[in-house]
């Protein structure tokens, strides 16, 4: 009877092995996940004597835990990692412990050193760069898992707001520079300070910029914006950042255009946009549109009437508008009126007054959108981290997490996160 040769199977196991080894040495996590690969590229600033674990891999782990709730300090974050799959600490490229035969993950005190001593320019633009990469569809789209049962109220409300407000036709992509202050953190330098640019449509932060305080944010928000390479982008900015040299910087080099607001910083334009905009309802009709809004427990109207202008009266100028905002209770009682004026290098052709109305509304999305989901539900202004750049690059994976859990098309990021408790599905969120 032929006895079969046990050659073959060992000599295939042995390929499979080799073929593993390969995979292995050539980085898996780099193959498989595009956010580690970006990762990679950020240079490590530590000695290479006595460096035990990757750059890559601290990076990645602090990614992934602030994507589940409660990983909001550098000790949850560590806590969280303690916890890995050894598979999954495989695929990023853990240190491998012979004498113990598992994967280890780095200290508290490791994490902690390593957050403070970072080239945090080269982190915020790799995270930002994968950020984009999600919301161009270059990098598939994340898939959280859902809670089964009823979709979730914040989603259904988030579904009804589309409805009752249907945008309109022909808009631009566009993007709101906005700063920020990290309340609890306090470095060698001083207050942390950031400014970021903003994604209207998705939430999703683009880009992320330290300035040493208020005071120099507009500095700040040209290098970000030169940094960025977003062509024909409208960008909305606040009065603070309505200055020539930002209009020049957007209509020039960068080739986009911007909807800026006038304020008294600008006296000149913002008299001059006063005096075009000033008279009858009626001499507007054409140029004037409304929008109406109700819920939360007060009705707003939006009034925006529009007028042509040129570069004498602002750098590339197209129009200025005055938007009025009226507010009152729900029995349609109109108890507060503000009105504001603005210039815009948009032409009409481009933007007519719907359009303008419509950017300047999700300008404003974005303290909900960003700000108030890091302050409350990642508790930022909590944050009592002070050394170093850690403030800033815990700050840098909160955009991170916020702004992938956005392009996976969840509106309550609260929910979401206690959607991934799991470490299997946190990891799956990046292709890991």
């Amino acid at each position: 009877m032929p006895v079969s040769s046990p050659i073959p199977p060992a000599v295939g196991q042995l390929a499979d092995l080799a073929l593993w080894e390969a995979e292995l040495a050539t980085g898996p996590a780099a193959v498989e996940s595009k956010l580690v690969s970006r990762l990679r590229q950020v240079p490590d600033l530590r000695a290479k004597r006595g460096r035990r674990h990757a750059l890559a891999v601290i990076l990645t782990l602090t990614a992934c835990a602030t994507l589940v709730i409660g990983g909001d300090s550098i000790a949850a974050i560590w806590q969280w990692a303690t916890r890995a799959p050894q598979a999954k600490l495989a695929r990023i490229g853990a240190r491998y412990d012979p004498l113990a035969g598992r994967y280890l993950v780095p200290s508290e005190r490791t994490f902690r050193r390593v957050l403070a001593h970072l080239d945090a320019d080269a982190l915020d633009a790799v995270t930002c760069e994968y950020t984009t990469d999600l919301a161009r569809g270059t990098v598939p789209a994340p898939e959280i898992p859902a809670t089964p049962g009823p979709v979730e109220r914040e989603q259904r409300r988030a579904a009804q707001r589309s409805a009752e407000h249907p945008v309109p036709d022909g808009l631009l992509p566009t993007a709101a520079l906005d700063g920020k202050a990290l309340a609890g953190a306090r470095t060698e330098s001083g207050r942390v300070f950031l400014v970021g640019a903003i994604d209207h449509t998705s939430g999703a932060v683009l880009g992320q910029r330290q300035v040493p305080d208020k005071r120099g944010e507009g500095e700040a928000a040209r290098a970000l914006l030169t940094r960025l390479d977003l062509p024909g982008r409208v960008f909305t900015l606040d009065a603070l950042h309505t200055t020539k040299k930002t209009a020049r910087l957007i209509t020039g080099p960068l080739h986009s255009h911007y909807v800026l607001i006038l304020k008294g910083n600008q006296p000149l334009a913002h008299a001059a946009a006063q005096a075009l905009l000033t008279g009858a309802d009626a001499d507007f009709t054409e140029t004037t549109a409304i929008d109406d809004d109700r819920g939360h427990g007060r009705t707003e109207r939006r009034t925006l009437r529009t007028a042509p202008a040129d570069d004498t009266l602002f750098p590339g100028a197209s129009q200025v508008f005055r938007l009025r905002r009226d507010t009152g209770n729900l029995d349609d009682e109109w108890t507060s009126k503000e009105i504001v004026f603005g210039v815009t290098s948009l032409p009409p052709d481009l933007a007519g007054p719907a359009h303008l109305n419509h950017y300047e509304r999700t300008h404003w999305t974005v303290e909900n959108k960003i700000h108030w989901v890091r302050d409350v539900t990642f508790r930022e202004d909590n944050s009592q981290v002070r050394t170093g750049t850690a403030p800033r690059a815990l700050a840098g994976f909160r955009n991170l997490a916020i702004s992938t859990i956005r392009l996976a098309g969840r509106a309550n990021i609260a929910h979401a996160r206690r959607d991934l408790l799991r470490h299997e599905d946190a990891f799956a969120v990046y292709g890991i």
